[in-house]
Order: C-alpha cells, then structure tokens, then sequence
C-alpha cells in the first residue's frame, strides 16, 4: 500500500448545485427526446401486401412458396451456400435455419398495404377492405396464425387523399376494437411524409381515436416513411426528419425508406434505383443521425428484382438480394422490406450468417467485458451495449438460440436486456 493522498477541493458545494439546477431543464429535455432502444424486438423485415389480396392464408402461403423456391432452385444446404457464397462451416447450420425459420414463422411483420400498391378505389370498395383487415388481423391473432407485428400503410396526409387515409384508419382501428381491442403487434405506417406538421395531424387524429374509446394516451404509435427530399432536408436547410420525430410527440416507432419514390424524387433514372445508390446511402445516414437515442427504428428499403423464371435468374435475383440485406445489416439497418415470398430465403440467410458468423466473437468479448478480462480489443461500456444488441437480436430472429449464447457468454436474457436497454432498469449480471 502506498501513501494515502490528501484530498483537497477550492469550490465550495454551492457551486456544484448551481450548475446542476441551470442544467436541470436540460436533463429533463435530453430524457425526453434521447430515451434510447424501446428493448423491444425489431423485426428483420417488412412484407406489404395489398388491401384486397391478403387472405387468412397469406403468411402461410408466402412461407410455403418460399419454400418451393428452395426445393426447386437450392435443394440442399451445400446449393444454397453456393449460390449465396455463405461459407462452408455455415452452410448447414443456415440452410436448417431458414427452412425451420419459412416453416415456422415465415413473416415477421406484414403490412396490408391501401397505398401505392392498393391504389384509388371507389369509397364503398377500400371501406369494406380496411373493414376486413381489421377482421383478419383480429382473427390471425386470435387463433396464433398471426406474423409478431401486422398492421397497415394507409395512405397519406397530402390533400388528395387525406380524407380517404383518415377514413380507413378509422374504419380498421373501429373494426380492431369492436373484434376485442388493439393487438399487442400493431403497427401503422404513414407514407410520402414531406413536412413534420403531417405528422402533427397524424398524431391528433390518433388522440382523436383514443380519446373517443378511452385508450391510454399514446397507446397508438406509427412509422414514418421516408419517400421525398424533403423530408430529409427542408427548404431552410434543417433536417426535416428531425422535425419529424419531434412532431410524432414520443409516438414514432420506427423510420422507413422508400427506395423508388425517394430515388425518383431526387431524379435518379429507373435503371439505377436500387438501396445501395449514393442518394439512398444519404438519405438512410441522415435518417440514422436523427433517429439515434430517440427509441425510433430505421429500415432500409426494398429491391424490386425478383426471383423468378429459370434457376439462373432466381440465383441471380437471390445474389441481389443476399449482398444488399448484408450491406445493409453491416450499416446497422436491421429491417428492410420484402416484396416477394421468393426474398425470404435470402432474407434469413443473410441475417442468420450475419450472426452465426460473429457470434463466438461478440460472446467471448462480452464475457470478457464483464469479467473485467484481457484480450486483444479493449470494450466500453457503449460496445457492450451493442455487443449485447447484437446477441438479442440474433435471438430474436431465430439465428441464435438463447442456450448457446448462454453458454459462450455466461450471461441470461434478462442479463443481455440489462445490457442493451438500460431503459429496462438496473443491471444485475449473473456472470460467474
């Protein structure tokens, strides 16, 4: 033991209380724009499909074709790692994966879409559709059939079609209700935002629903999808996603980009739009930065290059999707969209060999982290946050099981969420 060090201060206590009452509104300001993860599950995608061909049978019928795309086009794991270039070690446990994962649960978020792919139809015809969203959702739910998350995009709140979209919201949410009430994975989407006071609307006709059936304040929350340059930068120069997610009033729940509205917006030509094109890459960092701390959730967009016609094509189409799915994961944008039941195989085998690939990595500096231990890369507390988040999400998905991370980590779930969420509370960890 070495010499005890004399301690000795010049300010008096009362200056220490007087910088922290000028910052008290501050603290108070950065809790409630910066509250972090909602620790909740994020899906891996989003499937749209339209208003009037969504059936009691569509998430079953998008898992089983995806899985007579396999049996026709990769009939065993060692075809599906070739094409895919997935290395050998991981061909196996991947391909078991994704057939379990297409058998199991083949769609993780589904959107009945009564926008773009929906189109203008007479009243009678899009109310007697959201109606019966609102009845087929309340029933997958009810008999288990349902994907975690399903909802609808309805359409905007540009003038046009403003009384329309604020219809059928109405329609499906009164239709949810009277079924039994509001679904635990209820999602909404509100496109083609361009300035934050359409997302002010969109929550007052929100509380206008809650209030009219005595819901909880804020029970009802939405996406954003990000389709115009304007909604990325707004004519004074600020970033009016920002705006966005300060307008939503603590209700946005996630940021999704529109590949070909936002690339035809900002005159990109048909050929090149596509999610890895400089514009999108702008668009979704500047997406990012704004949505980073608020508890929203970035996804990345969709390829319209589907998986079709001879093998050749399909494995063509499945390398697209496969390489594009990857980028995006490695940019930490862990949602994307899903237009065909043939992207579902690429979709899980992108994720599954993104984690299985760096799993007994993040483990082991997980477990090191917490055991105050050595090695090569010296963490903080930020990196076992993400290393933690990545462990969930793996999980979450199906890549992961809960007892092998276990076991590399020595850490349980509840540990993990600690971790990654510290708006779950304290951290207790259990590591021996």
């Amino acid at each position: 033991m070495g010499q005890q060090e004399k301690v000795a201060t010049s300010l008096a206590g009362a200056v220490s209380e007087e910088i922290s009452a000028s910052l008290t509104a501050v603290d108070a300001e950065l809790a409630r724009r910066y509250p972090g993860d909602p620790g909740t599950r994020q899906p891996v995608h989003t499937v749209y499909v339209p208003g009037d061909v969504f059936t009691a049978g569509t998430i079953r019928s998008w898992g089983d074709q995806a899985l007579k795309s396999l049996d026709e086009h990769a009939p065993d794991a060692a075809s599906f790692a070739a094409v895919l270039g997935i290395p050998e070690e991981l061909a196996a446990p991947v391909h078991d994966r994704v057939r379990a994962k297409l058998s199991r649960e083949p769609v993780e978020d589904l959107r009945i879409d009564f926008e773009d792919g929906y189109g203008p139809r007479p009243d009678a015809e899009e109310d007697e559709a959201a109606a019966r969203a609102a009845r087929l959702i309340s029933e997958a739910y009810e008999n288990g059939t349902a994907a975690p998350y399903m909802g609808i995009r309805m359409k905007c709140m540009e003038a046009a079609v403003r009384d329309r979209g604020i219809r059928t919201t109405d329609i499906f949410l009164t239709g949810l209700m009277q079924a039994g009430g509001l679904p635990e994975g209820l999602v909404l989407t509100l496109p083609k935002v361009t300035y934050p006071e359409q997302v002010t609307a969109f929550v007052r006709l929100l509380e206008a629903f809650e209030e009219a059936h005595g819901l909880p304040q804020g029970r009802l929350g939405f996406e954003i999808q990000i389709e115009t340059s304007q909604s990325i930068l707004a004519a004074d120069g600020t970033a009016a996603v920002a705006r966005m997610i300060d307008a939503a009033r603590g209700r946005a729940t996630g940021l999704h980009y529109g590949t070909f509205d936002y690339s035809a917006c900002v005159g990109v030509s048909a050929a090149y739009q596509a999610s890895d094109h400089p514009a999108a890459d702008h668009a979704k960092a500047v997406m990012q930065v704004a949505a980073a701390g608020t508890g929203v959730r970035v996804s990345d967009g969709s390829t319209n290059v589907l998986p079709v016609g001879p093998t050749h094509q399909v494995h063509e189409a499945w390398r697209l999707h496969y390489g594009l799915t990857r980028r995006a994961l490695a940019r930490a944008y862990y949602q994307g969209w899903d237009m065909h039941p043939g992207h579902l195989p690429t979709r899980y085998a992108a994720v599954y060999t993104f984690y299985r690939e760096g799993l007994e990595q993040a483990a082991a500096r997980l477990a090191a982290y917490v055991a105050k231990a050595g090695g090569d890369v010296m963490d903080e507390p930020a990196t076992a946050k993400a290393l933690s988040g990545y462990l969930l999400r793996g999980i979450d998905c199906g890549a992961l099981d809960t007892a092998e991370v276990a076991r590399l980590t020595g850490l349980t779930r509840a540990d993990l969420d600690a971790f990654a969420s510290p708006r779950r509370g304290g951290l207790t960890v259990t590591a021996p």
